[in-house]
């Protein structure tokens, strides 16, 4: 009897013991977040469905284009990002020169914290649903020699495009901004890098859209110059307008030493005002009819120092005119010396905000 009340004492002590033992045990940690957002697509997208989900949007200039973000006066804040999407606009386009922040010889590899800014900025606009345009901007060294550059093009894209391979199709890629310098003699140069820098993208994102603009700083009348490969339909032709310069740039700094000469120069709508801008984009939408591509017109706007009413009636007709034309815009830009955002004051500049989004 003795022995079978010890028995059963150590058999309790043992089932305490272990009872014990799991209550102390940690809880199972949740698994981590899902992916937030859709895969990207496993078949060819429609051109032209996706470039209006650009629709109207604006650049965060000034900012990632600079050495350093804040060099240029601007930090790009989740709670702009925020208010550009409760403005009611579909998109960002994000000017960002690559390399600057890579190494500038082979493997020409992008800093890691880097792209950890990058993607935080790219996620935080598309799960507030706006579209975004990846540029790579300022690339001076390719535009002055192309040729010794070029490897370098090739892998800051061979980067990015298997950074981002996992994205929603609401990102989209633009390959260079504002080609010049040594393109513009030859632009059959700017034309094959352009296939060069597509054909490793398409390695890791098949059917993303990419962005793809003409010689001369992007100019609207040398789009006829671009040759885009007919077997692939996942691309958007793009262009800049700033015309006429001396209303758009008057007392810029960096526009010469005649755009103080160019101060109080006014827009004042007039017909024949009107029709320079209308002719020039119906020229556009001629060439891109031809070739059935999409248009985008990638940056345009009038600097600070021409006054507010012309700024208004100027911006207002491009605007209306590209949404005429199907073609969609993303206005230069949110709050630098073009913005229609005053940081200072962290509100929106009524005038320019109502020429942007009646």
């Amino acid at each position: 009897m003795f022995k079978f009340i010890l028995y059963m004492l150590v058999v309790l002590t043992i089932a305490c013991a272990s009872c014990r033992q799991k209550t102390t045990e940690p809880e199972q940690q949740p698994p981590e977040d899902e992916w937030p957002f859709d895969p990207p697509s496993t078949e060819p997208l429609d051109a032209f469905e996706m470039n209006a989900k650009i629709g109207r949007g604006l650049n965060f200039g000034n900012a990632l284009e600079a050495p350093a973000e804040g060099d240029w006066g601007i930090v790009i804040r989740d709670e702009y990002i925020q208010a550009i999407a409760d403005a009611g606009f579909n998109s960002i386009r994000l000017p960002i020169t690559w390399p600057t922040r890579s190494q500038s010889t082979a493997p020409f590899t992008i800093d890691s914290q880097f792209f950890q800014r990058v993607d935080h900025i790219v996620e935080t606009a598309l799960a507030l649903g706006l579209t975004v345009v990846l540029n790579n901007h300022h690339f001076d060294e390719l535009n002055e020699n192309p040729q010794e550059h070029r490897n370098w093009l090739l892998a800051l894209w061979e980067q990015i495009s298997g950074h981002y391979s996992d994205y929603p199709d609401e990102l989209f890629f633009e390959i260079l901004n504002e080609p010049h310098g040594a393109f513009n003699n030859n632009a059959a140069i700017w034309n094959q890098l352009a296939r060069d820098a597509l054909a490793l993208i398409r390695k890791t994102n098949p059917y993303r859209m990419v962005v793809i603009g003409p010689i001369s700083w992007n100019a609207i009348d040398r789009i006829p110059t671009l040759d885009l490969p007919e077997e692939d339909r996942c691309l958007i032709a793009t262009f800049h307008y700033y015309s006429p310069f001396q209303f758009t740039h008057q007392g810029a700094s960096w526009a010469g030493d005649d755009a103080n000469s160019w101060l109080g120069t006014p827009w004042m709508g007039s017909p024949n005002e009107r029709k320079a801008i209308t002719d020039a984009f119906d020229t556009a939408v001629a060439w891109a009819q031809q070739h059935t591509r999409p248009l985008y017109l990638g940056e345009f706007g009038a600097y600070e120092k021409a006054d507010d009413n012309s700024r208004y009636r100027w911006t207002d007709h491009v605007a209306r005119s590209c949404e005429k034309r199907g073609i969609s815009w993303t206005y230069w830009e949110f709050g630098a010396g073009f913005g229609v955002y005053d940081r200072d004051k962290n509100e929106w500049r009524p005038l320019l905000l109502k020429a942007l989004m009646p």
